[in-house]
């Protein structure tokens, strides 16, 4: 099966805040600019926080509040709708489009520090990936074409090794 590529461009530049470079955490850092911006920090918006800074990669809004439900918390799926939504206002979120439909987040690292993914159309798997020569080669891209590269995405589709084994 050919893999398809879909690399994603958007000028968007994270905030740094000096907690950040002094070393607060991602959850942290987010209830702090929860709270610059005038937004509460109590209830489902921690539950929220709490669940993304322990995840690795994307979750979709169901999986969070799925994930939620089964530690035995109880917030609403429109309450989570409404964090992830203003998380994303304010970059703390980054939305991941693996091409299918359903919209996934992930925390957005004040440094910018970041992964891309593999996703298996056979079994649905999403599986992160760093690569530094890929990270070059994007740059060198947007630069021969005059481009300042600040954001990009890459997610690469094709089928993983259990399936393919199946």
């Amino acid at each position: 099966m050919m893999g398809t590529i879909l690399v994603r461009t958007a000028a968007i530049v994270p905030t740094l805040r000096l907690g950040i470079i002094f070393g607060m955490d991602w959850d942290e850092h987010a209830r702090s600019e929860l709270r610059r911006s005038g937004s509460r920090t109590g209830g489902a918006r921690n539950a929220v926080i709490e669940y993304l800074a322990a995840r690795d990669c994307c979750v979709s809004a169901q999986e969070l509040h799925d994930g939620l439900r089964a530690e035995g918390r109880s917030v609403g799926i429109a309450s989570v709708y409404r964090v992830l939504d203003r998380l994303a206002e304010l970059r703390l979120v980054h939305r991941v489009d693996l091409a299918d439909g359903v919209a996934r987040f992930e925390r957005a690292l004040p440094g910018g520090e970041h992964h891309h993914h593999l996703v298996c159309g056979d079994c649905g798997k999403v599986e992160p990936f760093d690569d530094a020569s890929l990270e070059r080669a994007l740059e060198h891209v947007a630069g021969t074409r005059g481009y300042e590269l600040e954001q990009h995405d890459v997610v690469l589709h094709g089928s993983c090794g259990e399936c393919r084994a199946a």
